[in-house]
């Protein structure tokens, strides 16, 4: 292979242009490179829902390897790509993360990935959750780069800003011609907040500054063709300073050729970012980039092949390119090679989750959560209060009024018609409890006011649509607002008049400074009064710089910082209660729309399920994407 620095190379180094891609694009072919990517695994390895206790058909990389290895079959040129965040979000994770000392063997992520052969990864925020000493020793045997271009450690080396990867294509004469793929990486820069113990040992900075820096560098090393591994949304197409979904303002960039987006666990290309400016949703392009985001937990796998062509001074373009998001289907069976890789760490895992905690006198699913039902939530909430009083207790802040913040982590969504909790009645496993909270944060409390209060579910209210009355089977949702970010606070009541437009817009800035959703609020059936003190316990999270109600909140004095893990009080609020009864009656409620009904999607297994409010709500059936739709009478 001929060394790209000599000057003989016969590659454009320049930002290649990419041409439409033919509707009856032509299979790949030995002048074809075809990039594979997955993103945001979150530790799903293996195509099993840890949490419900059974297996799932359509996530696990196990079963996404069988898609790879079809893909990379044939006379193209291939390499696979990861875009971080595959460290954290299971109850795998979680054990791994807690064994004390160095692993007594490879990490079974990275262990995965080496027998994939894995070319390049990028590191994603949640791989630092664990701190950056376990990251380390995690990444410490991976076969390939991990790459964090915008990321400074204070101590220590960096990780790797790029790569460069070689590879061959064979013209149709037979002769074989080098290629050089150059990979940059990129994390949102928020990380270092929303993981605060990380502020003193690393910096993230913005993607697009860094990239603006390393990018001709890149070029200048002879690579033919930049990728950059963005664990990024997609976002808009105008530059922000610290942009944490920048792929769009990214793909814009010149020296850039091909993006891999991820982070928002959404799928691209596809129908819903039709219409916005400066994104082909049918063809795959970002600013005019291939680009491609995989979905979540090995639920897609990224495909994009670019074919180049001779042109007339010698050299190779680009001349045709087709990306997709293949989904994982139940057909596809489970790759032994990844399996095998994961079995100790997968036993293990069932056993500590077997573990006995307590007994619950009533299920705890989200399936109503969005609409005030949800005793599960309840259960995390008192959980979070009782620690607070106790930390609490023989402080002057002692007898403050306690209250709790937290969301229905699993309520559909992106993760589909099967991402809710479903805990029936009977044994609380520690299963159960990771269902109800799944995340490594810590409690934190802050003091705050009666207006702050308010402010805090103004934001919340965010995730309903306007509902004019007497309107029928309006959409409730705003699909736009994550349900995860809806906080339901427990130790106040209020209502929600969906009549009233959204004060806020789903990512908190403020669209409305007239508009008040909340109604009757009240502590102990009093009115809440604007300057009332308040200790409201929520998680670490939360309260980072960057988040949806920190704005709020960000000058308020924090009472307890980065406590005990969430899911540690949880259990021990449970054992100590031994049956877990909580009150049927919920804390909050739509304000009465008489004549008006909603619509909203929920689980299936809603269906079959005794219905809190049988006189207003009502089971309408399953729509195209598997989630059952439910009538709620306002």
């Amino acid at each position: 292979m001929r060394n790209a620095a000599s000057g003989d190379h016969m590659f454009d180094r320049k930002t290649m242009q990419m041409p439409a891609t033919a509707a009856d694009d032509p299979p790949p072919d030995g002048m074809t490179l075809r990039i594979l990517a997955t993103s945001d695994l979150h530790m799903h390895l293996l195509p099993y829902d840890y949490l419900a206790d059974r297996p799932s058909d359509r996530i696990g990389l196990a079963r996404t390897a069988s898609l790879i290895e079809a893909r990379r079959t044939g006379p193209h040129a291939s390499i696979l790509l990861d875009n971080g965040d595959f460290l954290q979000g299971g109850p795998m994770g979680d054990l791994v993360a807690r064994r004390s000392g160095p692993f007594a063997g490879t990490h079974p992520a990275i262990a995965a990935m080496n027998a994939l052969g894995y070319d390049a990864a990028a590191l994603g925020n949640h791989d630092f959750n664990f701190g950056l000493p376990f990251l380390r020793r995690a990444v410490a045997r991976a076969r390939f780069p991990m790459l964090a271009a915008n990321l400074t450690v204070r101590r220590g080396a960096d990780f790797a800003a790029t790569c460069v990867i070689e590879r061959e294509l064979t013209d149709p004469q037979g002769n074989r011609l080098p290629l050089r793929i150059g990979v940059i990486g990129f994390l949102p820069p928020q990380t270092e907040e929303w993981d605060q113990d990380l502020r003193a040992v690393m910096r993230s900075d913005d993607i697009l500054d860094c990239a603006r820096r390393l990018v001709p560098r890149l070029r200048a090393q002879g690579v033919d063709l930049v990728v950059a591994l963005a664990h990024s949304g997609i976002g808009g197409p105008e530059p922000l300073p610290r942009m944490e979904h920048a792929a769009h303002a990214l793909a814009a960039l010149p020296g850039i050729d091909v993006l891999i987006a991820g982070h928002t666990h959404e799928v691209f290309p596809g129908p819903r970012w039709r219409g916005r400016p400066g994104i082909d949703a049918d063809r795959g392009t970002l600013a005019g980039k291939p680009a491609v985001m995989p979905g979540f937990g090995g639920s897609h796998l990224g495909v994009i092949d670019l074919r180049f062509a001779p042109r007339a001074d010698g050299g190779l373009a680009v001349d045709r390119f087709a990306v997709r998001a293949e989904s994982v289907t139940p057909a596809m069976p489970t790759a032994v090679l990844v399996a095998r890789q994961v079995a100790t760490a997968h036993k293990a895992t069932l056993r500590q989750l077997s573990t006995r905690i307590g007994r619950t006198a009533q299920p705890l699913n989200s399936h109503f959560a969005v609409i005030g039902h949800d005793c599960g939530l309840r259960l995390v909430n008192l959980a979070q209060r009782w620690h607070v009083r106790q930390r609490l207790a023989g402080t002057p802040d002692a007898d403050l009024p306690v209250l709790s913040a937290s969301a229905p982590y699993r309520a559909g969504g992106r993760g589909g018609p099967q991402h809710y909790t479903d805990v029936p009645a009977g044994t609380l496993s520690l299963r159960h409890l990771a269902d109800l909270y799944s995340f490594p944060n810590r409690i934190t409390a802050i003091r705050l006011t009666g207006a702050q209060l308010r402010g805090w579910l103004e934001r919340s209210a965010s995730l309903f649509h306007r509902v004019q009355p007497g309107t029928r089977d309006a959409p409730l949702l705003n699909p736009e607002f994550p349900a995860y970010n809806f906080d339901v606070i427990d130790g106040v009541s209020w209502r929600i008049d969906l009549s009233a437009p959204a004060r806020f817009h789903p990512d908190g800035r403020l669209a409305d400074p007239n508009a008040h959703r909340i109604r009757d609020l009240t502590w102990q059936t009093r009115p809440v009064a604007d300057d009332q003190a308040f200790v409201l316990a929520t998680n670490s999270y939360r309260l980072a710089s960057c988040g949806l109600f920190s704005p709020l909140v960000s000058c308020n004095r924090v009472i307890l910082d980065r406590d005990a893990l969430t899911l540690d009080v949880l259990r021990r609020y449970v054992r100590q209660l031994r049956r877990v009864r909580i009150p049927a009656r919920p804390n909050w409620a739509f304000a009465p729309q008489p004549g008006t009904t909603v619509l909203f999607e929920t689980a299936p297994a809603a269906l079959d399920r005794p219905l809190p409010e049988p006189d207003r709500l009502q089971g309408v059936g399953l729509n195209e994407d598997r989630f059952a739709v439910m009538r709620l009478s306002l």
